[in-house]
């Protein structure tokens, strides 16, 4: 059984299944994983007729402790320390920084067929929502500094209490330290050496702690939030799922101070890009934006959902990894459409669409496109449509422009220069006059065996290319390097079959002719 339908299978009464987010900056790919993996638990509840919600929520009330390097450090430094939804927006269209970041990544959620209900933490705090919870922690903060010792090891002071304040004077609430609570006020301190990012400014006083005037530390925080909004299910990712670490902390105080089960959980690792860890602030990695713009939406779904969540994804957006993406979403279509019957395999294609329903199409390789966007003076959806084995329904056609699409946006963002044809048309490449008399013998032999080809399609050709090797007992390395400076002016290129079968048969003879008699000239001389 897949994970998400055993996880559906197990649950009883209904369910309420939430995720967050800090939007402290561009959020990147992998802060994608939690979101596809909550929504297809809540799709899998569904199918299996469970009554269920789906929350995400926007954690705006924490604190900006870093300026993204891709923003005016100048203009935000000022709202180190302040809670996010305090700080001004970057651009227009959003009225805060939080709204701004987050509505990004919402309109990523859209793409990607994921409808969740939000909901914004300065509204449960300024709602009053949280009041209630707020007054129980601050009452039974020995016990919640019982659980960060006894879980974490972490040690509070006597005197700590679970609440920061928003400083009065100065704003900002990452400074903020509370010392004491007499059941409508508490006492706090904005100290000058409370984090090493920013100083607070030394203010004191008694403030109500209730409507927005601050906000619990996040581990409490999670656990306030799991009993307002009645959360059964929430998974964490691996960083908040260590032994001791945040999760267990939060589990020990629902359990110790609510004297409540904490929701199901279950973690889930990371995505790496070229083996780094995604960070929202530092501008690492791909942004989920930035890889959206890339992938169609059911490929950036299956991305997420091939692995199983405790399986590192390592994903970088070249030339191996995307088509192989593509290629392995391919395979599954085919087995799908020869069988119409949802396999265990099949599980993540099913999820992976933005419907209920997997709908199939005749797959078009996509590192071909990539190649075919390249030869000039091409139509390219002329030439799928030549290439392809059967005529195109509108759905096929909506899929291969999407494909081109893709194609065009890595070509231009995320080729390297080796990976980009530059074909030679209107004369012979300079590496190819220097080629040695083995070489020139086999693309002589080869020009004559393609003289004899009738049907120049890549298959074909590619066995050509290989058979006149052997007939000569030529090294394949040394034959593909000649054949791929003739046309590239360098060493390597895409499958030699498909790029001879762009080109026009008479001008591949030609080119391969002129090459011969180039060298020959250099030879007899």
């Amino acid at each position: 059984m897949f994970w998400a339908d055993k996880i559906a299978a197990d649950a009883v009464g209904e369910q309420v299944v939430n995720d967050s987010k800090t939007p402290s900056g561009r959020v990147h790919v992998g802060s994608l994983r939690g979101v596809v993996i909550h929504d297809v638990i809540y799709r899998a509840l569904k199918h299996a007729g469970k009554p269920v919600k789906f929350l995400y929520g926007v954690d705006d009330y924490d604190a900006l402790d870093t300026v993204p390097k891709y923003l005016d450090k100048e203009k935000f430094k000022p709202y180190l320390g302040f809670p996010l939804c305090n700080v001004p927006s970057p651009g227009d269209g959003a009225e805060d920084y939080a709204k701004y970041f987050i509505g990004e990544f919402f309109e990523i959620f859209e793409y990607l067929g994921i409808k969740p209900e939000t909901y914004f933490l300065r509204d449960l705090y300024r709602s009053g929502k949280l009041n209630s919870h707020i007054d129980i922690f601050l009452k039974n903060a020995l016990m919640v500094r019982e659980a960060y010792k006894e879980v974490s090891k972490a040690e509070r002071a006597n005197n700590w209490y679970p609440f920061q304040v928003i400083c009065e004077n100065c704003g900002k609430i990452a400074t903020t330290v509370t010392t004491d609570y007499n059941g409508s006020e508490v006492f706090y301190t904005c100290k000058t050496d409370g984090v090493d990012y920013v100083k607070g400014c030394g203010h004191s006083g008694w403030v109500s702690p209730f409507n927005g005037n601050g906000k619990l530390p996040w581990k409490v925080e999670w656990v306030a939030k799991w009993d307002v909004l009645g959360v059964t299910i929430e998974m964490a990712g691996k960083d908040h799922s260590q032994k001791g670490g945040s999760r267990d902390v939060a589990n020990a105080i629902c359990r110790k101070v609510l004297q409540k089960q904490p929701p199901f959980h279950s973690p889930y690792e990371f995505i790496l890009v070229n083996g780094t860890k995604m960070s929202s602030s530092k501008g690492v990695g791909s942004s989920a934006r930035e890889i959206a713009d890339l992938l169609p939406a059911e490929l950036l779904r299956f991305l997420m959902l091939r692995t199983q969540p405790r399986t590192v994804i390592n994903f970088a957006p070249n030339y191996e990894t995307t088509t192989r993406l593509f290629r392995d979403y391919d395979t599954l279509i085919n087995k799908y459409s020869n069988s119409a019957e949802l396999t265990e395999e099949l599980m993540p294609l099913f999820y992976a669409q933005l419907g209920d329903e997997v709908k199939t199409f005749q797959p078009f390789d996509f590192s071909t496109l990539i190649s075919l966007l390249q030869v000039p003076r091409l139509n390219i959806q002329d030439e799928v449509k030549q290439r392809s084995s059967q005529p195109l329904n509108e759905y096929d056609e909506i899929v291969v422009n999407q494909r081109i699409a893709a194609a065009r946006k890595w070509l231009e963002d995320y080729a390297d220069e080796e990976e980009k044809l530059v074909l030679y048309l209107e004369q012979v490449p300079e590496k190819a006059n220097d080629l040695n008399v083995e070489q020139v013998g086999y693309l002589q032999k080869l020009m004559e065996n393609l003289q004899n080809i009738g049907n120049w399609e890549a298959e074909e050709l590619q066995t050509i290319i290989f058979s006149t090797t052997k007939e000569l007992g030529v090294q394949q390395p040394m034959a593909f390097k000649a054949l791929y400076l003739s046309f590239l002016n360098k060493e390597k290129g895409p499958k030699a079959g498909g790029l001879l079968s762009y080109l026009e048969k008479s001008f591949v003879i030609s080119r391969l002719q002129d090459v011969v008699n180039l060298n020959q000239k250099k030879v007899e001389v």
